[in-house]
This record gives structure tokens, sequence and C-alpha cells, in this order.
């Protein structure tokens, strides 16, 4: 076997192992920003969440407020019509 088929030989075995190391690191660093991605967009819909859950918060004090002030009038009303009986 001459010389120069053994290097080329040696570089083919040596450059098939390299090259599947660099894929798994690629596809490593690849699923590492996917997931990176995926926690950013998580994160951004559960700050969504939360502000839109103070908002309802925001509206529903002021119902139970009109709904106090509401039933405060009818109970103004009722003495009213007792007092008319």
């Amino acid at each position: 076997m001459s010389t120069s088929v053994y290097f080329i030989s040696l570089t083919a075995m040596f450059g098939t192992v390299i090259v599947v190391f660099a894929m798994k690191y690629g596809s490593a660093v690849f699923a590492a920003r996917a997931r990176l991605a995926g926690d950013a967009a998580y994160r951004s819909l559960a700050e969504q969440a939360l502000a839109a859950q103070a908002e309802q918060q925001a509206a529903l004090a002021g119902l139970r407020a009109d709904l106090s002030q509401l039933a405060t009038s009818v109970a103004a009303v009722e003495k009213i019509l007792k007092q008319v009986e």
C-alpha cells in the first residue's frame, strides 16, 4: 500500500469521526437555541396573561363598587317604600 493511499484512508476515517461529532455538537446547539426561543415565547405569554389578569381584577373591582352602590340605592328605595306603606 502506498503512503498516499494510507494517508487518504486515515484522513477519511478521522474526518468521518470529526464530522459526526461536529454534527452532534451542531444539533445540540440548535436544540438549545430552540429551547431558549420557546422559553422566551412562554415568558412573553405569561407576561401577557399576567397583564390580562390585572386588567380583569381592576374591572372586577369597578363592578364590585358599582354593585355596592346599587345595593345601597336599592336599600334606600326599599326603606322609602316601607315608609310609604
